[in-house]
């Protein structure tokens, strides 16, 4: 018997939401673009994806997203990368900013410069597979992660590819690479949610 399709949620709200979904569907979920909290209602999972983390929050807050979308994180499959992995987190810096806390890290802003020194790096992972390539552009840097986190890539020590339960993080953009693992991997995880 063929599994459902979950049905996946990409928040349009900024960043490269198109290519998040297009990846999904390729992969055999019904992707959707979310540009309205009602839409949550109909979503088995959702994917947060970069842009700027505070014009994030300020679309999040115009468009009354804020409070639905906390109440998602913390019941359903997320995937946030870059910018959605500062949302996520418990704690922000560099500057401080308010976020959902669902994620127990603590994550520092553009930690790795500005958008010039943006890079694409390859890495070991606990992914089958082999090495990982990661695009990182502004990215965040993960300074704490609580026992709770499995950490699943690195750049150096700190971790770039992180899972606490039914939430995936990443400071990269798998999107922007061909290797569908990453996506692979958080469809496995939604479809596991599924009753």
């Amino acid at each position: 018997m063929t599994p459902p399709s979950p049905a996946i949620g990409v928040l349009a709200l900024q960043g490269a939401f198109e290519v998040h979904a297009r990846r999904f569907a390729e992969l055999g979920a019904d992707a959707c673009l979310v540009r309205k909290p009602g839409q949550l209602a109909a979503l088995d999972a959702l994917v947060i994806p970069g842009g700027e983390s505070t014009t994030f929050l300020k679309h999040l807050d115009r468009a009354g997203f804020y409070g639905v979308l906390n109440q998602f994180v913390h019941s359903k499959p997320v995937f946030g990368t870059c910018a959605g992995c500062i949302l996520l987190a418990r704690e922000v810096t560099n500057p401080p900013q308010p976020s959902l806390g669902a994620l127990d890290v603590s994550v520092e802003r553009n930690a790795y410069g500005r958008q010039n020194d943006s890079t694409i790096l390859t890495a070991e992972t606990s992914l089958p597979g082999g090495p990982l390539e990661m695009v990182f552009i502004r990215a965040p840097r993960i300074n704490r992660a609580s026992g709770k986190i499995e950490v699943l890539a690195k750049r150096g020590d700190s971790p770039v590819l992180v899972r606490q339960g039914h939430i995936l993080a990443s400071t990269f953009h798998p999107e922007l690479s061909q290797d569908p693992r990453v996506h692979q991997l958080f469809l496995n995880i939604v479809r596991s949610s599924m009753p």
